[in-house]
């Protein structure tokens, strides 16, 4: 081997699949049905430690319901599951852990974790895609792909945005994916930033715990008076997640377009008062926030629960970011790199468009393997 030839692969699979959350396990389970092998054809891998994809990570008071509503996958009610039958008295990263870990071992895909994908990358003078990878003790590998289908999500990636004074404040700061308990907050005053379903659950668990809570968001709430997701509205909002995919711009919030469904424990939020936010504070200093018309706010803490951005880190070495910040997709497709599919981005991002979408990327994988 010469200085400069790349460094042998480990493995060769037609399929790699990158994360084994909704949209991933959804793409094997149609992968698997269509003729590949788990394991050896078709390689899944995740990072996380356990099943149920970000599910595992939430906060331990989150239960089903409270949030937005979690699909079944494909080929679940087969086995005699349904989220909607499931233990809402159980917190819900348990209860979506089980699911996902049944599911999994009924369709027998393999999944192996604990790996993280460190990039993703072209092989010179091949029609594959090199996957590079490291597992729980250090250990790395390559794999060899025809077609690398990302569905990585966004729980790697959240999104705290930058405010004066952000590094004085003396209080503890935390974001969605760093929240447990709302019981850390006993008798704290805490600040919450976002205008989605986290700030809201946190607002909702803090009231009665912490001393004061105080909402900010960037822009007005809208509060959809039905229970569940407009129709009308849904679509709005994932016609514009596909606009900006195929723009390469970076995704706007699904919840931003259709405004949050008021449930019974919202409307109860909302009659308290509990769920009553103000404009986005100018700044921060040592001891809380400061409005934009001068009111200072004391805070011991301040949550950031103001979403995530598409955890695409790994795919650097393709070089397929534009100045926009995204990468072009259509129809869950890279535009730039045709051996590469996107899950549960843009207008799949959502409980909504992921399952959907994983037999129509299935499918389309299965066409590029076989050619014209």
């Amino acid at each position: 081997m010469t200085d400069d030839a790349p460094p042998p692969v480990d493995q060769h699979a037609r399929v790699v699949v990158i994360g084994a959350g909704q949209a991933g396990l959804s793409v094997g389970y149609h992968l698997r049905r269509l003729g590949l092998t788990p394991g050896s054809d078709l390689v899944l891998l995740d990072r996380a430690p356990g099943t149920g994809g970000a599910w595992q990570f939430r906060w331990e008071a989150l239960r089903l319901g409270a949030a937005h509503r979690v699909h079944d996958l494909p080929g679940m009610n087969a086995m005699g599951l349904r989220f909607d039958d499931a233990d809402r008295s159980r917190p819900a990263r348990d209860v979506v852990g089980e699911y996902y870990r049944r599911f999994e071992q009924h369709y027998d895909l393999r999944v192996r974790r604990p790996v993280s994908v460190s990039s993703v990358s072209r092989i010179d003078g091949t029609e594959e895609l090199c996957v590079a990878t490291t597992n729980a003790d250090g250990g790395t590998a390559r794999i060899a792909a025809e077609v690398v289908v990302n569905a990585s999500g966004t729980w790697g990636t959240p999104f705290v945005p930058w405010y004066p004074g952000r590094d004085v404040f003396r209080g503890r700061q935390v974001d969605t994916t760093e929240y447990r308990s709302a019981k850390e907050f006993a008798g704290q005053d805490v600040v919450v930033v976002g205008g989605g379903t986290s700030a809201i659950g946190f607002l909702l668990e803090l009231d009665g715990v912490g001393a004061r809570t105080r909402w900010f968001t960037r822009r007005p709430m809208v509060w959809s008076e039905s229970a569940s997701l407009d129709l009308e509205s849904a679509v709005a909002a994932v016609d514009e997640q596909d606009r900006a995919a195929r723009a390469g711009e970076t995704l706007p919030s699904i919840v931003s377009g259709t405004g949050v469904p008021v449930s019974r424990r919202i409307r109860a939020g909302l009659d308290r008062g509990v769920l009553r936010e103000s404009p986005m504070f100018a700044r921060l200093d040592e001891t809380g926030v400061v409005t934009a018309d001068g009111e200072h706010v004391h805070a011991d803490a301040v949550i950031w629960a103001t979403g995530f951005r598409a955890d695409l880190r790994h795919l650097a070495p393709l070089h397929l970011r534009t100045a926009a910040g995204g990468i072009v997709v259509e129809d869950g497709r890279s535009v730039d790199e045709p051996r590469l599919f996107l899950a549960g981005y843009g207008p799949r991002a959502s409980t909504i468009g992921a399952n959907r979408a994983g037999r129509r990327i299935a499918r389309q994988v299965m066409d590029v393997l076989i050619g014209p």
